[in-house]
Protein backbone atom coordinates (compact mmCIF):
# COMPACT_ATOMS: atom_id res chain seq x y z
CA UNK A 1 0.00 0.00 0.00
CA UNK A 2 2.74 2.53 0.82
CA UNK A 3 4.51 1.74 -2.12
CA UNK A 4 1.04 2.72 -4.39
CA UNK A 5 0.67 5.91 -2.00
CA UNK A 6 4.35 6.93 -2.61
CA UNK A 7 4.22 6.27 -6.87
CA UNK A 8 0.86 6.79 -7.61
CA UNK A 9 -0.60 9.19 -4.83
CA UNK A 10 -3.24 10.53 -7.22
CA UNK A 11 -4.45 7.67 -8.61
CA UNK A 12 -8.05 6.67 -7.72
CA UNK A 13 -7.73 4.08 -4.66
CA UNK A 14 -11.50 3.02 -3.50
CA UNK A 15 -14.72 4.53 -4.61
CA UNK A 16 -17.63 4.27 -2.24
CA UNK A 17 -21.19 3.94 -3.68
CA UNK A 18 -23.06 5.40 -1.47
CA UNK A 19 -26.88 6.38 -0.55
CA UNK A 20 -28.76 6.76 -3.99
CA UNK A 21 -25.60 5.84 -6.18
CA UNK A 22 -23.54 8.90 -5.16
CA UNK A 23 -20.14 8.22 -5.41
CA UNK A 24 -17.33 9.29 -3.45
CA UNK A 25 -13.60 8.79 -3.71
CA UNK A 26 -10.15 8.68 -2.31
CA UNK A 27 -7.02 8.39 -4.20
CA UNK A 28 -3.96 6.37 -2.94
CA UNK A 29 -2.14 9.23 -1.39
CA UNK A 30 -5.71 10.12 0.68
CA UNK A 31 -6.07 6.61 2.04
CA UNK A 32 -2.40 5.92 3.21
CA UNK A 33 -3.44 9.88 5.25
CA UNK A 34 -6.10 8.26 6.50
CA UNK A 35 -4.99 5.21 7.70
CA UNK A 36 -1.91 7.26 8.94
CA UNK A 37 -4.40 8.57 11.28
CA UNK A 38 -6.36 5.44 12.17
CA UNK A 39 -3.01 4.00 13.03
CA UNK A 40 -1.95 6.97 15.34
CA UNK A 41 -5.41 6.73 17.07
CA UNK A 42 -5.46 3.58 18.00
CA UNK A 43 -1.87 3.95 19.43
CA UNK A 44 -3.02 6.72 21.38
CA UNK A 45 -5.97 4.27 22.57
CA UNK A 46 -3.18 2.05 23.84
CA UNK A 47 -3.95 -0.68 21.15
CA UNK A 48 -0.60 -3.29 21.23
CA UNK A 49 0.40 -5.27 18.42
CA UNK A 50 -1.69 -8.49 18.71
CA UNK A 51 -4.68 -6.99 19.95
CA UNK A 52 -8.01 -6.92 18.28
CA UNK A 53 -9.68 -4.05 17.28
CA UNK A 54 -13.11 -4.52 16.75
CA UNK A 55 -14.92 -2.54 13.93
CA UNK A 56 -18.77 -2.73 13.11
CA UNK A 57 -18.94 -0.42 9.81
CA UNK A 58 -20.67 -0.94 6.22
CA UNK A 59 -18.54 -0.86 3.26
CA UNK A 60 -17.22 2.87 3.88
CA UNK A 61 -14.08 4.53 2.79
CA UNK A 62 -13.14 4.79 5.96
CA UNK A 63 -13.39 1.23 6.54
CA UNK A 64 -10.27 0.40 4.34
CA UNK A 65 -8.60 2.66 6.11
CA UNK A 66 -8.92 1.44 9.59
CA UNK A 67 -8.08 -1.80 8.16
CA UNK A 68 -5.17 -0.46 7.01
CA UNK A 69 -4.25 1.68 10.38
CA UNK A 70 -4.41 -1.44 12.41
CA UNK A 71 -2.72 -3.74 10.85
CA UNK A 72 0.08 -0.73 10.12
CA UNK A 73 0.45 -1.03 13.95
CA UNK A 74 0.42 -4.86 14.35
CA UNK A 75 -3.05 -5.06 15.36
CA UNK A 76 -5.52 -7.59 14.46
CA UNK A 77 -8.32 -6.57 12.43
CA UNK A 78 -11.60 -7.68 14.29
CA UNK A 79 -14.58 -6.59 11.20
CA UNK A 80 -17.94 -7.43 12.48
CA UNK A 81 -20.88 -7.44 10.37
CA UNK A 82 -23.47 -4.25 9.88
CA UNK A 83 -26.37 -6.27 11.04
CA UNK A 84 -25.30 -7.85 14.18
CA UNK A 85 -27.23 -7.09 17.23
CA UNK A 86 -26.48 -7.04 20.80
CA UNK A 87 -26.86 -10.63 21.39
CA UNK A 88 -23.81 -11.49 18.62
CA UNK A 89 -21.99 -8.71 19.55
CA UNK A 90 -21.88 -9.30 22.94
CA UNK A 91 -20.78 -12.95 22.25
CA UNK A 92 -18.27 -11.97 19.76
CA UNK A 93 -16.77 -8.72 21.66
CA UNK A 94 -16.46 -11.55 25.01
CA UNK A 95 -14.81 -14.02 23.41
CA UNK A 96 -11.72 -11.71 21.89
CA UNK A 97 -11.24 -9.85 24.84
CA UNK A 98 -11.79 -6.74 22.86
CA UNK A 99 -11.23 -3.34 24.47
CA UNK A 100 -11.71 -0.99 20.95
CA UNK A 101 -14.73 -0.89 19.22
CA UNK A 102 -15.44 1.20 16.48
CA UNK A 103 -18.85 2.07 15.03
CA UNK A 104 -21.40 4.30 12.82
CA UNK A 105 -23.10 7.00 14.67
CA UNK A 106 -26.40 5.14 12.98
CA UNK A 107 -26.79 2.88 9.82
CA UNK A 108 -30.02 2.35 8.14
CA UNK A 109 -31.93 3.48 11.00
CA UNK A 110 -29.87 1.60 13.58
CA UNK A 111 -28.74 3.65 16.70
CA UNK A 112 -25.61 2.19 16.58
CA UNK A 113 -23.53 4.32 18.83
CA UNK A 114 -26.28 3.75 21.66
CA UNK A 115 -25.78 -0.14 21.38
CA UNK A 116 -22.41 0.32 21.91
CA UNK A 117 -22.29 2.13 24.97
CA UNK A 118 -25.12 -0.14 25.85
CA UNK A 119 -22.57 -3.36 25.17
CA UNK A 120 -19.90 -1.25 27.17
CA UNK A 121 -21.35 -1.60 30.08
CA UNK A 122 -21.81 -5.47 29.77
CA UNK A 123 -18.71 -6.46 28.08
CA UNK A 124 -15.81 -6.17 31.09
CA UNK A 125 -13.07 -5.94 28.69
CA UNK A 126 -14.65 -3.17 26.16
CA UNK A 127 -13.04 0.12 27.03
CA UNK A 128 -13.00 2.39 24.09
CA UNK A 129 -16.37 2.96 21.77
CA UNK A 130 -15.27 5.16 19.00
CA UNK A 131 -18.10 6.79 17.18
CA UNK A 132 -17.21 7.49 13.30
CA UNK A 133 -18.66 10.85 12.52
CA UNK A 134 -20.73 11.61 9.39
CA UNK A 135 -18.85 12.30 6.22
CA UNK A 136 -15.52 12.18 7.73
CA UNK A 137 -13.11 13.59 5.62
CA UNK A 138 -9.51 11.81 5.14
CA UNK A 139 -6.88 14.18 5.80
CA UNK A 140 -8.53 15.87 9.21
CA UNK A 141 -10.94 15.08 11.82
CA UNK A 142 -14.99 16.41 11.66
CA UNK A 143 -15.77 19.74 12.90
CA UNK A 144 -16.75 19.39 16.71
CA UNK A 145 -15.69 16.23 16.72
CA UNK A 146 -15.87 14.86 20.49
CA UNK A 147 -12.74 12.93 22.45
CA UNK A 148 -14.96 9.80 21.37
CA UNK A 149 -15.18 10.39 17.99
CA UNK A 150 -13.11 9.52 15.52
CA UNK A 151 -10.24 11.86 13.89
CA UNK A 152 -7.27 11.61 15.93
CA UNK A 153 -4.03 13.34 14.91
CA UNK A 154 -2.35 12.56 11.34
CA UNK A 155 0.70 11.65 13.27
CA UNK A 156 4.12 9.16 12.51
CA UNK A 157 3.36 5.87 13.62
CA UNK A 158 6.24 5.95 15.80
CA UNK A 159 6.73 2.06 17.98
CA UNK A 160 4.93 0.11 15.57
CA UNK A 161 6.28 -3.11 14.99
CA UNK A 162 8.31 -4.90 12.36
CA UNK A 163 5.62 -7.36 11.24
CA UNK A 164 5.98 -10.79 10.77
CA UNK A 165 4.19 -12.87 8.07
CA UNK A 166 3.33 -15.57 10.80
CA UNK A 167 1.49 -12.98 13.28
CA UNK A 168 -2.28 -12.68 13.13
CA UNK A 169 -3.98 -10.00 10.35
CA UNK A 170 -7.82 -11.37 11.03
CA UNK A 171 -10.19 -12.47 13.15
CA UNK A 172 -13.44 -13.16 11.05
CA UNK A 173 -16.48 -14.95 13.43
CA UNK A 174 -17.87 -17.38 11.12
CA UNK A 175 -21.48 -16.65 10.36
CA UNK A 176 -23.39 -18.93 11.43
CA UNK A 177 -24.88 -20.90 8.88
CA UNK A 178 -24.64 -23.98 10.65
CA UNK A 179 -24.94 -22.50 14.34
CA UNK A 180 -22.80 -20.67 16.96
CA UNK A 181 -20.14 -18.61 15.14
CA UNK A 182 -16.52 -19.57 15.85
CA UNK A 183 -13.47 -16.59 15.26
CA UNK A 184 -10.84 -17.67 12.70
CA UNK A 185 -7.92 -16.26 12.96
CA UNK A 186 -5.87 -16.08 9.56
CA UNK A 187 -2.14 -14.90 9.62
CA UNK A 188 -0.54 -12.47 7.17
CA UNK A 189 1.59 -15.06 5.67
CA UNK A 190 -2.01 -17.04 4.91
CA UNK A 191 -3.90 -13.82 3.64
CA UNK A 192 -1.09 -12.22 1.22
CA UNK A 193 -0.32 -16.43 -0.31
CA UNK A 194 -4.42 -16.69 -1.01
CA UNK A 195 -4.20 -13.35 -2.37
CA UNK A 196 -1.23 -14.06 -4.82
CA UNK A 197 -2.66 -17.42 -5.83
CA UNK A 198 -6.29 -15.62 -6.20
CA UNK A 199 -4.98 -12.70 -8.56
CA UNK A 200 -2.58 -15.63 -10.26
CA UNK A 201 -5.56 -17.68 -11.13
CA UNK A 202 -8.02 -15.16 -12.87
CA UNK A 203 -5.05 -13.23 -14.38
CA UNK A 204 -5.96 -9.71 -12.35
CA UNK A 205 -3.35 -7.25 -12.66
CA UNK A 206 -3.31 -3.36 -11.69
CA UNK A 207 -5.37 -2.48 -14.30
CA UNK A 208 -8.21 -4.37 -13.26
CA UNK A 209 -11.29 -2.09 -11.23
CA UNK A 210 -12.67 -4.63 -8.84
CA UNK A 211 -16.32 -4.08 -7.13
CA UNK A 212 -17.16 -5.40 -3.76
CA UNK A 213 -20.90 -5.50 -3.32
CA UNK A 214 -20.23 -8.33 -0.33
CA UNK A 215 -19.80 -6.89 2.91
CA UNK A 216 -16.09 -5.72 4.21
CA UNK A 217 -16.59 -7.62 7.38
CA UNK A 218 -16.54 -10.87 5.78
CA UNK A 219 -14.12 -12.79 3.95
CA UNK A 220 -15.67 -12.56 -0.02
CA UNK A 221 -15.44 -8.36 0.45
CA UNK A 222 -12.47 -8.37 3.11
CA UNK A 223 -9.63 -10.50 1.20
CA UNK A 224 -11.14 -11.50 -2.07
CA UNK A 225 -12.10 -7.84 -2.70
CA UNK A 226 -9.79 -5.42 -0.70
CA UNK A 227 -6.84 -7.41 -0.04
CA UNK A 228 -6.21 -8.02 -3.42
CA UNK A 229 -7.12 -4.64 -4.39
CA UNK A 230 -4.66 -3.04 -2.43
CA UNK A 231 -2.21 -5.23 -3.44
CA UNK A 232 -2.74 -5.08 -6.80
CA UNK A 233 -2.52 -1.55 -6.58
CA UNK A 234 -6.18 -1.38 -8.44
CA UNK A 235 -9.00 0.16 -7.82
CA UNK A 236 -11.79 -0.66 -5.45
CA UNK A 237 -15.57 -0.26 -5.53
CA UNK A 238 -17.29 -0.67 -2.35
CA UNK A 239 -21.08 -0.46 -1.57
CA UNK A 240 -22.45 0.58 1.50
CA UNK A 241 -26.10 -1.14 1.38
CA UNK A 242 -27.00 -3.33 -1.41
CA UNK A 243 -28.90 -1.91 -3.94
CA UNK A 244 -28.97 -3.50 -7.35
CA UNK A 245 -29.99 -0.27 -9.76
CA UNK A 246 -27.28 1.90 -8.26
CA UNK A 247 -24.66 -0.88 -8.41
CA UNK A 248 -25.18 -2.03 -11.98
CA UNK A 249 -24.87 2.19 -12.41
CA UNK A 250 -21.64 1.95 -10.22
CA UNK A 251 -20.14 -0.69 -12.09
CA UNK A 252 -20.81 0.93 -15.61
CA UNK A 253 -19.06 4.21 -14.20
CA UNK A 254 -15.88 3.17 -13.17
CA UNK A 255 -15.49 0.42 -15.82
CA UNK A 256 -15.97 -2.45 -12.75
CA UNK A 257 -13.69 -5.63 -14.58
CA UNK A 258 -14.29 -8.16 -11.85
CA UNK A 259 -16.43 -9.22 -9.16
CA UNK A 260 -16.52 -11.84 -6.47
CA UNK A 261 -19.89 -12.12 -4.48
CA UNK A 262 -22.81 -14.37 -3.59
CA UNK A 263 -25.03 -15.85 -5.75
CA UNK A 264 -27.85 -13.71 -5.08
CA UNK A 265 -25.90 -10.82 -5.51
CA UNK A 266 -25.73 -12.42 -9.29
CA UNK A 267 -29.15 -12.90 -9.67
CA UNK A 268 -30.31 -8.91 -8.79
CA UNK A 269 -27.68 -7.70 -11.31
CA UNK A 270 -29.15 -10.01 -14.33
CA UNK A 271 -32.39 -8.98 -13.61
CA UNK A 272 -31.57 -5.19 -13.67
CA UNK A 273 -29.52 -5.80 -16.83
CA UNK A 274 -32.31 -7.85 -18.48
CA UNK A 275 -34.97 -5.32 -17.59
CA UNK A 276 -32.41 -2.27 -19.14
CA UNK A 277 -31.69 -4.29 -21.85
CA UNK A 278 -27.67 -3.45 -21.07
CA UNK A 279 -24.71 -5.01 -20.53
CA UNK A 280 -21.67 -3.81 -18.37
CA UNK A 281 -18.95 -3.42 -21.32
CA UNK A 282 -15.99 -3.48 -19.06
CA UNK A 283 -16.63 -6.44 -16.69
CA UNK A 284 -14.87 -10.07 -17.65
CA UNK A 285 -15.69 -12.15 -14.54
CA UNK A 286 -18.36 -12.90 -12.15
CA UNK A 287 -17.01 -15.33 -9.15
CA UNK A 288 -20.43 -16.47 -7.45
CA UNK A 289 -19.49 -17.94 -4.09
CA UNK A 290 -21.22 -18.98 -0.93
CA UNK A 291 -24.42 -21.53 -2.66
CA UNK A 292 -24.40 -22.99 -5.84
CA UNK A 293 -25.07 -21.47 -8.37
CA UNK A 294 -28.42 -22.00 -10.83
CA UNK A 295 -27.41 -23.20 -13.89
CA UNK A 296 -30.25 -21.17 -15.44
CA UNK A 297 -28.83 -18.24 -13.61
CA UNK A 298 -25.52 -18.66 -14.69
CA UNK A 299 -26.61 -19.16 -18.29
CA UNK A 300 -28.42 -15.99 -18.21
CA UNK A 301 -25.74 -13.77 -16.19
CA UNK A 302 -23.11 -14.69 -18.92
CA UNK A 303 -25.64 -13.21 -21.91
CA UNK A 304 -27.19 -10.30 -19.44
CA UNK A 305 -23.77 -9.20 -17.97
CA UNK A 306 -21.76 -10.13 -21.20
CA UNK A 307 -19.18 -11.16 -18.89
CA UNK A 308 -17.86 -15.31 -17.81
CA UNK A 309 -19.73 -16.17 -14.96
CA UNK A 310 -18.97 -19.22 -13.10
CA UNK A 311 -18.41 -21.04 -9.69
CA UNK A 312 -15.79 -21.12 -6.96
CA UNK A 313 -15.46 -22.84 -3.49
CA UNK A 314 -13.80 -21.26 -0.40
CA UNK A 315 -14.31 -21.21 3.80
CA UNK A 316 -13.08 -18.52 5.90
CA UNK A 317 -10.75 -21.18 7.34
CA UNK A 318 -8.74 -22.20 4.26
CA UNK A 319 -9.58 -19.57 1.83
CA UNK A 320 -10.43 -19.63 -1.94
CA UNK A 321 -9.79 -23.57 -2.93
CA UNK A 322 -11.14 -23.85 -6.33
CA UNK A 323 -13.10 -22.12 -8.93
CA UNK A 324 -13.90 -21.61 -13.06
CA UNK A 325 -11.01 -20.67 -14.55
CA UNK A 326 -12.49 -17.41 -16.98
CA UNK A 327 -12.60 -18.29 -20.87
CA UNK A 328 -13.38 -22.19 -20.13
CA UNK A 329 -16.08 -24.42 -21.54
CA UNK A 330 -18.93 -22.48 -19.93
CA UNK A 331 -20.75 -25.53 -19.20
CA UNK A 332 -17.77 -26.38 -16.94
CA UNK A 333 -17.88 -22.70 -15.11
CA UNK A 334 -21.56 -22.76 -14.31
CA UNK A 335 -22.12 -26.71 -13.92
CA UNK A 336 -19.43 -26.98 -11.22
CA UNK A 337 -17.45 -25.46 -8.33
CA UNK A 338 -14.20 -25.19 -10.80
CA UNK A 339 -10.74 -27.21 -10.31
CA UNK A 340 -7.99 -26.78 -7.55
CA UNK A 341 -6.43 -23.26 -7.25
CA UNK A 342 -2.77 -24.08 -7.97
CA UNK A 343 -0.56 -24.98 -4.63
CA UNK A 344 -3.95 -26.75 -3.43
CA UNK A 345 -5.09 -30.35 -3.46
CA UNK A 346 -8.74 -31.65 -3.01
CA UNK A 347 -9.95 -35.15 -2.09
CA UNK A 348 -13.13 -36.83 -1.10
CA UNK A 349 -12.68 -39.34 1.76
CA UNK A 350 -15.31 -42.03 3.15
CA UNK A 351 -16.45 -41.61 6.58
CA UNK A 352 -13.02 -44.11 7.65
CA UNK A 353 -10.69 -41.28 5.56
CA UNK A 354 -10.12 -43.40 3.26
CA UNK A 355 -9.87 -41.33 0.01
CA UNK A 356 -12.60 -42.18 -2.98
CA UNK A 357 -11.79 -42.35 -6.82
CA UNK A 358 -13.23 -40.01 -9.32
CA UNK A 359 -16.98 -39.63 -9.03
CA UNK A 360 -17.97 -41.09 -5.98
CA UNK A 361 -19.16 -38.64 -3.41
CA UNK A 362 -18.26 -38.37 0.20
CA UNK A 363 -16.38 -36.01 2.58
CA UNK A 364 -14.51 -32.97 1.18
CA UNK A 365 -11.49 -31.81 2.00
CA UNK A 366 -8.79 -29.32 1.24
CA UNK A 367 -4.92 -29.34 1.57
CA UNK A 368 -3.79 -25.73 1.43
CA UNK A 369 -0.55 -23.35 2.32
CA UNK A 370 -3.27 -21.05 3.04
CA UNK A 371 -4.60 -22.39 6.42
CA UNK A 372 -6.37 -20.72 9.31
CA UNK A 373 -4.04 -20.63 12.86
CA UNK A 374 -7.11 -21.96 14.46
CA UNK A 375 -10.46 -21.11 16.15
CA UNK A 376 -10.12 -18.58 18.64
CA UNK A 377 -9.96 -20.06 22.29
CA UNK A 378 -11.36 -23.37 21.05
CA UNK A 379 -8.16 -25.84 20.53
CA UNK A 380 -10.67 -28.66 20.46
CA UNK A 381 -12.69 -27.63 17.59
CA UNK A 382 -9.25 -26.64 15.53
CA UNK A 383 -7.97 -30.04 16.00
CA UNK A 384 -11.57 -31.57 14.90
CA UNK A 385 -11.49 -29.23 11.95
CA UNK A 386 -8.08 -30.15 10.41
CA UNK A 387 -7.31 -34.42 9.44
CA UNK A 388 -3.91 -35.65 11.35
CA UNK A 389 -2.33 -35.45 7.16
CA UNK A 390 -2.88 -31.93 7.11
CA UNK A 391 -6.67 -31.69 5.36
CA UNK A 392 -9.08 -29.14 6.45
CA UNK A 393 -12.76 -30.75 6.65
CA UNK A 394 -14.72 -28.63 4.65
CA UNK A 395 -17.96 -30.26 6.34
CA UNK A 396 -19.42 -30.78 2.36
CA UNK A 397 -20.67 -33.40 0.18
CA UNK A 398 -18.71 -33.41 -3.23
CA UNK A 399 -17.40 -35.45 -6.25
CA UNK A 400 -14.52 -34.79 -7.87
CA UNK A 401 -14.17 -36.12 -11.45
CA UNK A 402 -11.49 -37.62 -13.51
CA UNK A 403 -10.32 -34.00 -14.61
CA UNK A 404 -10.36 -32.39 -11.51
CA UNK A 405 -13.21 -30.27 -11.33
CA UNK A 406 -15.13 -30.52 -8.28
CA UNK A 407 -19.13 -30.39 -7.60
CA UNK A 408 -20.36 -29.80 -3.87
CA UNK A 409 -23.62 -31.64 -3.44
CA UNK A 410 -24.85 -30.50 -0.08
CA UNK A 411 -23.59 -30.09 3.46
CA UNK A 412 -22.73 -33.29 6.01
CA UNK A 413 -25.66 -31.58 8.16
CA UNK A 414 -27.35 -30.95 5.78
CA UNK A 415 -28.24 -34.47 4.30
CA UNK A 416 -31.38 -35.58 4.26
CA UNK A 417 -31.87 -39.47 5.00
CA UNK A 418 -35.06 -41.07 4.16
CA UNK A 419 -35.48 -44.28 4.94
CA UNK A 420 -31.65 -44.94 4.31
CA UNK A 421 -32.23 -42.78 0.77
CA UNK A 422 -30.07 -40.05 0.83
CA UNK A 423 -31.81 -37.24 -0.74
CA UNK A 424 -29.11 -35.35 -3.37
CA UNK A 425 -30.36 -32.23 -2.05
CA UNK A 426 -28.73 -29.60 -4.70
CA UNK A 427 -29.68 -31.56 -7.70
CA UNK A 428 -33.25 -31.54 -6.63
CA UNK A 429 -32.76 -27.54 -5.96
CA UNK A 430 -31.10 -27.25 -8.98
CA UNK A 431 -34.44 -28.57 -10.41
CA UNK A 432 -36.99 -26.45 -8.78
CA UNK A 433 -35.18 -23.45 -10.16
CA UNK A 434 -35.74 -24.08 -13.16
CA UNK A 435 -39.70 -23.22 -12.48
CA UNK A 436 -41.14 -20.17 -13.83
CA UNK A 437 -42.50 -19.72 -10.33
CA UNK A 438 -39.75 -20.30 -8.41
CA UNK A 439 -37.02 -17.39 -7.49
CA UNK A 440 -35.29 -19.11 -4.71
CA UNK A 441 -35.69 -22.63 -3.33
CA UNK A 442 -34.25 -24.56 -0.37
CA UNK A 443 -34.89 -27.74 0.75
CA UNK A 444 -34.32 -29.35 4.31
CA UNK A 445 -34.82 -32.76 6.49
CA UNK A 446 -37.98 -32.32 8.22
CA UNK A 447 -38.73 -35.06 11.07
CA UNK A 448 -40.64 -38.43 10.42
CA UNK A 449 -41.39 -40.74 12.76
CA UNK A 450 -41.65 -43.49 10.24
CA UNK A 451 -38.55 -42.82 7.89
CA UNK A 452 -36.25 -40.66 9.86
CA UNK A 453 -36.40 -37.86 7.87
CA UNK A 454 -38.06 -36.40 4.74
CA UNK A 455 -37.53 -33.33 2.34
CA UNK A 456 -39.76 -30.18 2.48
CA UNK A 457 -38.90 -27.28 -0.20
CA UNK A 458 -39.03 -23.51 0.74
CA UNK A 459 -39.47 -21.87 -1.97
CA UNK A 460 -39.60 -17.90 -2.57
CA UNK A 461 -42.50 -17.27 -5.73
CA UNK A 462 -41.49 -15.33 -9.04
CA UNK A 463 -43.74 -11.89 -8.38
CA UNK A 464 -46.99 -12.43 -10.15
CA UNK A 465 -46.27 -16.60 -10.08
CA UNK A 466 -48.01 -19.16 -7.86
CA UNK A 467 -47.42 -22.53 -7.30
CA UNK A 468 -49.00 -25.33 -5.20
CA UNK A 469 -47.61 -28.74 -3.84
CA UNK A 470 -49.19 -31.09 -6.75
CA UNK A 471 -48.05 -28.43 -9.42
CA UNK A 472 -44.77 -28.74 -7.79
CA UNK A 473 -44.69 -32.79 -7.76
CA UNK A 474 -46.45 -32.96 -11.43
CA UNK A 475 -43.19 -30.55 -12.45
CA UNK A 476 -40.50 -32.93 -10.58
CA UNK A 477 -42.33 -35.82 -12.72
CA UNK A 478 -41.89 -33.88 -15.88
CA UNK A 479 -38.30 -33.34 -15.21
CA UNK A 480 -37.80 -37.76 -14.81
CA UNK A 481 -36.91 -36.37 -10.91
CA UNK A 482 -36.99 -39.77 -9.14
CA UNK A 483 -40.04 -39.70 -6.74
CA UNK A 484 -38.26 -40.70 -3.74
CA UNK A 485 -36.35 -37.27 -4.00
CA UNK A 486 -39.35 -35.17 -4.19
CA UNK A 487 -39.96 -32.69 -1.48
CA UNK A 488 -42.88 -33.94 0.22
CA UNK A 489 -44.00 -30.78 1.49
CA UNK A 490 -44.00 -27.09 0.38
CA UNK A 491 -43.79 -24.09 2.61
CA UNK A 492 -44.11 -20.79 0.25
CA UNK A 493 -42.19 -17.95 2.28
CA UNK A 494 -41.85 -14.39 1.57
CA UNK A 495 -37.66 -14.77 1.99
CA UNK A 496 -35.62 -17.19 3.09
CA UNK A 497 -32.83 -16.53 6.04
CA UNK A 498 -29.31 -15.63 4.64
CA UNK A 499 -26.52 -15.47 6.82
CA UNK A 500 -24.45 -11.70 5.35
CA UNK A 501 -22.22 -13.18 3.16
CA UNK A 502 -25.27 -15.02 0.55
CA UNK A 503 -25.63 -18.42 2.58
CA UNK A 504 -29.23 -19.58 3.23
CA UNK A 505 -29.27 -20.29 6.79
CA UNK A 506 -30.85 -24.17 6.63
CA UNK A 507 -30.52 -24.61 10.24
CA UNK A 508 -33.14 -21.95 10.76
CA UNK A 509 -35.37 -23.60 8.31
CA UNK A 510 -34.87 -26.94 9.75
CA UNK A 511 -35.95 -25.76 13.20
CA UNK A 512 -38.80 -23.70 11.73
CA UNK A 513 -40.24 -27.04 10.04
CA UNK A 514 -39.56 -29.11 13.43
CA UNK A 515 -41.08 -26.70 15.58
CA UNK A 516 -44.50 -26.51 13.36
CA UNK A 517 -44.60 -30.10 12.73
CA UNK A 518 -44.63 -30.79 16.59
CA UNK A 519 -47.02 -27.78 17.32
CA UNK A 520 -49.57 -29.07 14.81
CA UNK A 521 -48.89 -33.09 16.52
CA UNK A 522 -49.57 -31.74 19.93
CA UNK A 523 -52.51 -29.95 18.87
CA UNK A 524 -54.61 -32.43 17.80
Amino acid sequence: MGQHARERPDDRAVVEVGEGGALKAWSFGELDQAAGRWAAQLLELGVKAGEPVAYQLPNLLEFVAISLGALRIGAICEPLMPIFRERELEFMLRASDTRVLIVPREFRGHDHAAMAQDLKTRVSSLEHVVVLPDHLAPNHAAPGASSSEAGGRVGPTAGAPALSPEVSAQLLFTSGSTGEPKGVLQTHRSLNQAARMHIRHFGLTADDVIYVPSPLAHQTGFLYGMWIALMLGAPQVVQTAWDPEAGFDAMQATGVTFVQAATPFLGDLVRVASERGETLDALKSFVATGTAIPRELARTGRTALGADVGGAFGTTESCLGAAFVPGENPDRAWSTDGRALEGITLRIVDDAGNELPPGEEGNFEVLTPTMFEGYLNRPELTGAAVTADGYYRTGDLARIDADGYLKITGRVKDVINRGGEKVPVVEVEQVLYTHPAVREVAIVAMPDARLGERACAFVVLTPGEQLDFEKMQQYLDAQRVSKPYWPERLEIVEQLPYTPSGKIQKFVLRDQIAAEMQRKAISR
